[in-house]
């Protein structure tokens, strides 16, 4: 059952004080601080049913969305998520910006920081990008992503409904499919999955699966019939065809043959299995529409458990004391 959320700020049970300043990657956060941050997702989902989708908890604070590439979903997922928690917010594009003039990120942070901005929230195709940041600003920084390395609270959001339609993350076996090489989701998936107890599997061609990946603790197969009998979960991955100059398999067709999810494959597996997918998707690369569409996806689940877990980042770095 969801916890209710207050007129004003999320109360939780047992001792647990959140002390972070930032939200910069899954890597830093330990197993507790990743499932406080679930629980308080779980305080807030219930905002967005109500007539009035306000609380007061970040009331007179500023957001400032500093999107250093294009964004869609993440972006207005931060955006409303501010909104519903009464912030104000100041939107930043790198087009047309002082940026475009020659002025660093660090320089353009500043600036904005000095006019008196509370959180700051960036996408940034550098990796650590954020990282950097938060070594050298006063002001709280939530990632958005930086290139290949994170993407954290999408992460958080994966795993939030995965405990929301399973009961649990320790024990479930999660199939990640599809570029590897070039998905900070992939990357901040592993790692908070395992960190609760999962067992993950990535999948795909060898070009875009590099075999270091094991190192992060998951298992790595190349054949996808080999695996899907046994997960409860499979999040598909597009391929990022933006991150890579060559191709890395013969044809989409190909790929769409070896790797892609239809309703031949999702017979084979679990009757309760759990379809998931990042977004933006290729429909009939990764996954077909009636898959995409069916009753196994929690696609849209996904994307509504965002804007619960983007609030409740906003809310723990704003009370951070770290």
């Amino acid at each position: 059952m969801a916890k209710k959320a207050s007129s004003s700020s999320p109360s939780h049970s047992g001792a647990f004080v959140w002390t972070r300043k930032d939200i910069v990657g899954l890597d830093e956060l330990s197993a507790r601080e990743i499932v406080h941050i679930l629980d308080t997702a779980e305080s807030f989902k219930e905002v967005s049913t109500r007539s009035i989708k306000k609380v007061p908890a970040l009331r007179g604070k500023v957001v400032a969305l500093l999107f250093f590439e294009d964004s869609t979903r993440t972006r207005m997922s931060f955006e409303l998520a501010a909104s519903r928690l009464s912030a104000d917010t100041i939107l930043f594009s790198s087009r047309g910006s002082s940026v475009a003039k020659g002025e660093t990120t660090l320089d353009t942070a500043r600036n904005i920081e000095a006019m008196g901005v509370d959180v700051l929230v960036i996408r940034h195709k550098q990796p650590g990008a954020p990282h950097m940041l938060a070594r050298k600003l006063r002001t709280p920084v939530i990632s958005a992503g930086d290139g290949p390395h994170e993407h954290p609270t999408q992460a958080l959001l994966d795993i939030f409904t995965i405990r929301q339609k399973l009961g649990r993350i320790e024990g479930l076996k999660v199939a990640i499919v599809g570029d590897i090489a070039h998905s900070r989701v992939a990357r901040s998936n592993i790692i908070g999955l395992r960190k609760l107890g999962a067992e993950v599997t990535v999948i795909g061609p060898p070009t875009l699966v590099p075999s270091a990946i094991a190192a992060m603790g998951c298992r790595i197969s190349h054949n996808l019939d080999d695996v899907l009998g046994e997960v409860d979960v499979i999040n598909m991955l597009r391929i990022q065809f933006e991150r890579f100059g060559s191709n890395q398999f013969p044809s989409l067709r190909e790929y769409s043959r070896l790797y892609g999810l239809n309703a031949e494959r999702v017979a084979m597996c679990k009757k309760n299995l759990l379809v998931m997918h990042p977004g933006p998707i290729n429909r009939g690369v990764e996954i077909t529409s009636e898959i995409a569409d069916g009753p196994n996806s929690c696609i849209l689940q996904q994307v509504t458990n965002g804007l619960a877990i983007r609030m409740a980042a906003l809310y723990l770095v704003s009370q951070g004391k770290e």
